[in-house]
């Protein structure tokens, strides 16, 4: 390895680059081999970075809208400036391809644009009161330090929405970032930071898995963190809802989701065999909103299997290199979930999860049929490039197949009749429903998030900005 390879990544704490004694490997899915290394963070570490922050948010609740408004356009100014070296870091650290770890950096860079469009759209409100003798204000004011919790698979996407929706409304910010990405997520900082943000307004670290509960544990208990955002998977989230309710601490959580999406005897069948494989294996499947279960009417589904296996080839032809997974953990996992449906009489209509990969991290689309609810793959989240294909007659029975998850983060309807598109989407127990569009839809001008135990709270839009904002009453004698 060369001295750049060898780079360990420090934290980032008060505007200052910090490092530990421990440091641990960062291994690339793509060629299996050590890339650079990390420091890791213990719970000193984890309050350091609590203190620089609660320091900072003395003056940075101060600013104005306009101050905090003109760093983050900046900062969408030298994201695309540096995103060859954006690129570099995603691709050799979560194993993507080009294409995604471009459409990673444009949203990402179209979302930071939004939230710098909308900071001035935190208002308060003078009200009338019952009495003519008295007034009163409702300010809406920042809540202090926040923890910042983001995973890996659309770093740049997830990282700047977990830091920037709460500095704009006022907030100070400790990024825990993913282990498996800490370069590209650090890359936010430094962005930031050459940005003109203030030293202690976003302070960054990371740790080896081994410390993800003594680390997470002082940092939710910290009195000083106010509220905690957390994108990640639903085990997870439960832990991390579980300590912020001891604490008595607000939480924005966007977890796993087994979206279905409904393809009807009147949909354009083209158009939905292309949309649901974009939506079941784009990034291979790794996206909460990826298309899990396709619920396709009786009387089109041997057709529809045929345009799905087709666009399948076309999309993601077989001659070219098997998409890429995390870390072959994940690939076991699909090929468990297949061996299990499978035992249990569903069938592989594409793909073989027997084929001999060039890795052990590479796994290519898989569909299965007959799906039933007695089979792991039913209800389990498979995060991977495996989709489950299931007959449906009705529109009671789409809905209530649809429904029968603990997940609802995002679904689809494919219907050449609107009316019964919205008539289906207002029955479907998710955060989002696409007609006629694939699962995976994360547009920084609309609200993002879950329902169930897809989470709760939101991302994007005002209702993004609303979270980090609350409300204080005042009243006076006039």
């Amino acid at each position: 390895m060369s001295n750049e390879e060898t780079h360990t990544v420090p934290f980032l704490i008060n505007g200052k680059d910090h490092t530990s004694e421990q440091t641990f490997d960062v291994v690339s899915p793509s060629s299996g081999e050590t890339i650079h290394r990390y420091h890791s963070a213990d719970a000193s570490h984890a309050n350091a970075a609590v203190d620089a922050a609660a320091e900072a948010f003395k003056t940075w609740r101060k600013t104005t809208p306009n101050q905090r408004r003109d760093i983050i356009y900046k900062a969408a100014e030298i994201m695309n400036n540096r995103r060859g070296e954006l690129r570099e870091y995603s691709m050799g650290e979560t194993g993507s391809d080009a294409t995604w770890a471009d459409f990673d950096i444009t949203t990402a860079i179209t979302q930071v644009k939004e939230v710098a469009g909308r900071i001035g759209t935190i208002e308060g409100s003078v009200p009338t009161v019952a009495d003519p003798n008295t007034s009163a204000m409702i300010l809406r004011e920042p809540f202090g330090v926040v923890l910042s919790i983001s995973p890996w698979n659309a770093p740049y996407i997830l990282g700047t929405r977990a830091v920037l929706f709460p500095i704009a409304a006022g907030n100070t910010v400790v990024f825990k970032a993913s282990e498996v990405s800490p370069r590209t997520l650090r890359a936010i900082g430094s962005v930031l930071k050459e940005a003109g943000l203030p030293d202690g307004v976003v302070n960054i670290i990371f740790h080896e898995r081994s410390n993800a509960a003594s680390v997470t544990t002082a940092l939710i208990q910290n009195p000083l963190v106010k509220k905690i955002n957390f994108t990640g998977s639903t085990p997870v989230g439960r832990i991390i809802s579980k300590l912020a309710g001891e604490q008595l601490k607000p939480v924005v959580l966007e977890l796993g989701g087994k979206a279905p999406a409904i393809v009807w005897e009147d949909a354009d069948l083209d158009l939905a065999a292309l949309q649901c494989t974009l939506g079941s294996f784009m990034y291979a499947g790794q996206v909460c909103m990826s298309t899990e279960r396709i619920l396709v009417h009786k009387n089109v589904r041997h057709e529809f299997e045929k345009k799905l296996s087709a666009t399948i080839e076309q999309v993601f032809s077989s001659e070219r290199d098997s998409p890429i997974l995390i870390a072959s953990a994940a690939v076991e996992k699909n090929k468990q979930l297949i061996k299990d449906a499978v035992s249990k009489g569903a069938s592989l209509i594409h793909g073989n999860p027997d084929l001999e990969e060039a890795s052990k991290t590479r796994l290519r689309p898989i569909v299965i049929s007959n799906v039933t609810s007695d089979m792991d793959i039913y209800e389990t989240e498979s995060f991977g490039p495996t989709v489950s294909l299931i007959e449906i007659e009705t529109e009671e029975e789409a809905i209530k197949i649809s429904n029968d998850t603990a997940y609802g983060l995002t679904s689809s309807v494919f219907t050449s009749d609107l009316r019964r598109g919205l008539r289906i989407a207002k029955e479907i127990e998710t955060g989002a429903v696409h007609i006629n569009n694939m699962t995976i839809h994360d547009e920084s001008g609309l609200p993002h998030g879950g329902a169930k135990s897809s989470g709760y709270g939101r991302f994007g839009a005002s209702p993004g900005l609303d979270e980090w904002v609350r409300s204080k009453t005042i009243t006076f004698k006039n």
